[in-house]
């Protein structure tokens, strides 16, 4: 298989795994020495290290919007090599707050995980305001 095939095949399960909101199958998709980057200035923002972290980050973000925090994607994976694009939109509710915008997910994939992710918002002034400081 290559590099590509496999790429699109892992982003295909991360796809299918985050419309079904299945996050057990999401996090198993994560590689143990996985690196996040969560955009802005606000409480979530930086850089997040290995599996743990990502997921007490998500874990985070779903207990602030008491699990109202919706990613969809919007089109097909984009893939060069071990990099995926995703266009998603995602949505949000919390303490009267609303949030929705569109964004750009980039996940670089190793062997069959994935091992970075890089998110961008369309609206990261607003995504900040919506998360709070931190």
């Amino acid at each position: 298989m290559s590099e590509s095939t496999n790429t699109f095949a892992v982003a295909r399960r991360y796809v299918d795994a985050m419309k079904a909101k299945d996050f057990a199958t999401v996090a198993s998709l994560f590689a143990d020495d996985i690196v996040w980057h969560q955009p802005g200035d606000n409480r979530f923002s930086g850089s997040r290290h290995g599996v743990g972290a990502v997921n007490d980050m998500l874990g985070g973000q779903m207990a602030v919007t008491n699990g109202t925090l919706d990613v969809q994607v919007t089109g097909a994976p984009m893939v060069n090599g071990a990099f995926v694009a995703l266009p998603v939109h995602f949505s949000a509710k919390r303490d009267g707050a609303e949030m929705s915008m569109d964004g750009v997910d980039v996940l670089r994939v190793e062997g069959d995980k994935v091992a970075e992710v890089w998110l961008f918002s369309a609206d990261q002034q607003g995504e900040d305001a919506f998360w709070g400081a931190g």
